[in-house]
């Protein structure tokens, strides 16, 4: 996997997968324009739309509806020991009415997400600082 991210100028970045393009920005209060999601945003987006589609994909193995199903992220900022995000709360709302047996296999569904797992096990993080080559 493979993103890119450019500079735009204030606190605007354009980020880039594959084809598809994005903008992340600050809210005014934080010298932004408000045009797109802010990083922590961000990654709440993408816990909550890979928590999305392992619900939908155990409904629609369970030939339960799908369409109209809808999760809700939360999160904290803290500040100790080092500013994060914390306390993440996954609420998912489905379509229909689940029996006991389909709550807890959409919820174990919800544990196979690749985000949620990435969270609950840190990955290694390793950072290259790459100058421009000045021309003489």
């Amino acid at each position: 996997m493979e993103i890119m991210v450019e500079h735009l100028g204030a606190v605007q970045f354009e980020i880039k997968a594959r084809q598809h393009t994005i903008v992340s920005d600050q809210p005014p209060e934080n010298f932004g324009h408000d045009e797109g999601m802010t990083p922590p945003e961000l990654l709440l987006a993408s816990l909550g739309s890979c928590a999305a589609f392992y619900a939908a994909q155990y409904l629609r193995k369970h030939k339960l509806a799908t369409e109209g199903v809808r999760v809700r992220i939360t999160a904290d900022k803290v500040k100790d020991p080092v500013a994060r995000i914390d306390n993440f709360r996954i609420e998912i709302e489905t379509p229909v009415e689940l029996n006991h047996q389909h709550r807890a296999g959409v919820e174990s569904a919800v544990h196979h997400c690749l985000i949620h797992n990435t969270l609950l096990h840190p990955p290694q993080i390793a950072i290259e600082i790459q100058e421009a080559v000045r021309a003489h």
